[in-house]
């Protein structure tokens, strides 16, 4: 995969990302509780939705990051119900790689096994936050496999951000605008992404206080 290309394609994604995380408008409540408030708009690219769910976690922002970081052999697939594997397609730089992630059935079975390719940059900002910022990519080595609907994430991502005199916990903002293809009813995914979405933030915290405490 071309360096530059990449590199540029994922700085734009990043940018989207982050846009996302700074505009507050449009954005409809569908899911609150527990502490994590999922929410939802019109996607700009394609025809579903973006949603983005954001909680407080106990952890610090290095240790919920160590929970979910895109590397092989992570963490992410021991803990979270929704990947059954992850794997690093190819390294580009030592902040951007080409994942394959697989998800199992889910919905009753309504949503059968799916993976998705993408291209994946980690980005720190000043404040100590730490991004991750990826979007759907074919790539050779990653054709589709038997089994697996080939679903794509359009730019999405999440903020593991310091909360300001509390050192020992995170705000997390995550945000998912997923095709998952194969001719689903769209009340299905409808469903399906903001319970996923609220069901994530109590695992990663059972996973933080298992991993770093």
């Amino acid at each position: 995969m071309d360096v530059s290309w990449a590199t540029q394609e994922s700085e734009a994604v990043a940018e989207k990302v982050l846009r996302y995380r700074r505009d507050e408008s449009g954005w409809k409540k569908c899911r609150e509780g527990n502490g994590v408030s999922v929410s939802w708009r019109p996607s700009e690219e394609f025809p579903g939705n973006l949603y983005r769910g954001e909680g407080i976690l106990c952890g610090t922002p290095e240790e919920v990051w160590d929970c979910i970081k895109p590397v092989a052999g992570g963490l992410r697939a021991k803990w979270d119900d929704n990947v059954t594997s992850f794997e690093i397609i190819q390294n580009i730089t030592d902040v951007l790689c080409v994942s394959r992630t697989a998800t199992p059935s889910a919905a009753m079975k309504l949503i059968s096994p799916r993976d998705f390719v993408d291209l994946v940059l980690v980005k720190k900002y000043e404040d100590g936050t730490i991004s991750s910022n990826a979007t759907h990519v074919e790539h050779p080595l990653c054709p589709p496999k038997p089994g697996f609907v080939r679903g794509f994430n359009h730019p999405c991502g999440c903020f593991c951000e310091p909360l300001p005199g509390e050192p020992n916990k995170t705000n997390l903002v995550t945000f998912f605008q997923t095709d998952l293809s194969g001719l689903l009813p769209q009340s299905v995914v409808d469903s399906f992404f903001p319970r996923s979405m609220a069901e994530f933030y109590p695992n990663l915290q059972k996973a933080v206080r298992k991993f770093h405490h």
